[in-house]
């Protein structure tokens, strides 16, 4: 089991920038692809950004792509989402996921996402 748990969200202006930490529990951390999804009020969850066991190969939904980065630090079970040029519609609450099945992070359905953390909210104000 791998528990993972969101921190770092809160009340940004637009354009703006917040950086989210996703600390996980156990030994297995590095072997498993991580991804960012999010979800506003009355949408659906949907993807954000993934990136790969090693952290060498990242992937970003076309919304965010620019603006955020994803990066992790294995020594510290940690992977992180910096978010600059922060729009309202970025809006939502974000979760961390870990994809055990998949190491490459090439799958981004939630359906794949074998563990996810609780959540944190990021408000965007225009």
């Amino acid at each position: 089991q791998v528990q993972l748990v969101e921190s770092g969200g809160g009340l940004v202006q637009a354009g703006g920038s917040l950086r989210l930490s996703c600390a996980a529990s156990g030994r297995t951390f590095s072997n498993y692809a991580m991804g960012w999804f999010r979800q506003a009020p009355g949408k659906e969850r949907e993807f954000v950004g993934a990136i790969n066991w090693n952290g060498g190969r990242t992937y970003y939904a076309d919304s965010v792509k620019g603006r955020f980065t994803i990066f992790r630090d294995n020594a510290k079970n940690t992977v992180y989402l910096q978010m600059n040029s922060l729009r309202p519609e970025d809006t939502a609450v974000y979760y961390c996921a870990a994809d055990a099945t998949h190491p490459s992070g090439a799958y981004h359905s939630t359906y794949d996402m074998d563990y996810w953390g609780k959540g944190t909210l990021v408000t965007v104000s225009s």
